[in-house]
C-alpha cells in the first residue's frame, strides 16, 4: 500500500493530508502567519494519528504553486528537509490542478478554469478537462487580469473554480465553484502520479513561480487607485 505525506500551503489556508491503508487524515491551518510554525507539528501529529513514522512513508507529495510567494516557498523547504531526512521521493502537483479535482469530487466538473487571487489586480488561473480519469492541461498556469480570464471562461461556457478574495462582475458565467487548494486533492492526484513513476528526488523541489516582481511601487500604487 502506498502511502502518501501531502502538504499544501500556496494559499492563507494551509493543509496536510495522509493517504494510507487506514484511509485520509487531514489538518488545515489558517492565517499566512502560522504556516511556517504550524506546518511541522501538524505532520507530526497527523503521522502519530495514523501510527505512521515518516520513513514509512512511501512518498512526500506537495502544492508547488503557483500561490503566495512564502507559501510556496514554506513547502519546497519543509518538503525538501523531509524528504533528503527520510530518503523520500517527492512529488510537485500545480495548486491549481488540486482546485480542479476538488471541483470533480464535489460536483462532476470536467471542463474548467481554476483560479486565485494574485495580487495586484492579477490572477493565478489554468484551464483543466477531465476525460476517461485523466486530467488533461487545456491553458498551462498562467497570470493575467481576472477580466481576461473570465472573458475567456465565458466564451468557452467553462465553469469557474475560484479561490479567495475573488471579485466578479456582472456578466460572469453562473457555472461557479468555490475552492481552494487542499493537501487532501495534493494526495490523491499525487497517488496517481506515483503509478506513473513520476516521483523526483527531494533535491528537485522547486515553486511554480509564474511572477518575478510580488510587490507594486508607490507610483504604480498611485495610477492603480486613479484608474
Amino acid at each position: 500500500m502506498t502511502t502518501l505525506l501531502a502538504i499544501e500551503t500556496s494559499t492563507e489556508m494551509a493543509s496536510i493530508a495522509l493517504l494510507s491503508k487506514s484511509g485520509l487524515i487531514c489538518r488545515e491551518l489558517t492565517g499566512v502567519q502560522t504556516h511556517s510554525q504550524g506546518v511541522l507539528p501538524a505532520i507530526q501529529d497527523i503521522l502519530k494519528e495514523a501510527g505512521v513514522t515518516l520513513k514509512q512513508c512511501t512518498a512526500i507529495a506537495y502544492g508547488c504553486g503557483p500561490g503566495a510567494f512564502t507559501g510556496v516557498r514554506t513547502a519546497c523547504g519543509i518538503v525538501q528537509g523531509l524528504a533528503f531526512g527520510a530518503d523520500l521521493p517527492i512529488l510537485p502537483i500545480v495548486s491549481l490542478l488540486a482546485m480542479a479535482q476538488a471541483a470533480y469530487e464535489s460536483q462532476l466538473a470536467d471542463d474548467v478554469v481554476c483560479v486565485l487571487d494574485a495580487r495586484m489586480g492579477e490572477v493565478y488561473w489554468a484551464h483543466y478537462h477531465y476525460q476517461n480519469k485523466v486530467w488533461t492541461q487545456v491553458s498551462e498556469p498562467a497570470l493575467s487580469t481576472g477580466e481576461q480570464v473570465f472573458a475567456y471562461a465565458n466564451l468557452n461556457k467553462l465553469t469557474l473554480v475560484l479561490g479567495n478574495g475573488i471579485a466578479l462582475k456582472d456578466g460572469t458565467t453562473e457555472k461557479i465553484i468555490n475552492k481552494m487548494p487542499h493537501a487532501e486533492q495534493i494526495a490523491r492526484l499525487a497517488l496517481i502520479d506515483f503509478s506513473m513513476e513520476k516521483q523526483l528526488a527531494a533535491a528537485d523541489a522547486q515553486p511554480l513561480y509564474l511572477r518575478n516582481k510580488i510587490a507594486l511601487t508607490t507610483a504604480e500604487r498611485a495610477l492603480v487607485k486613479n484608474n
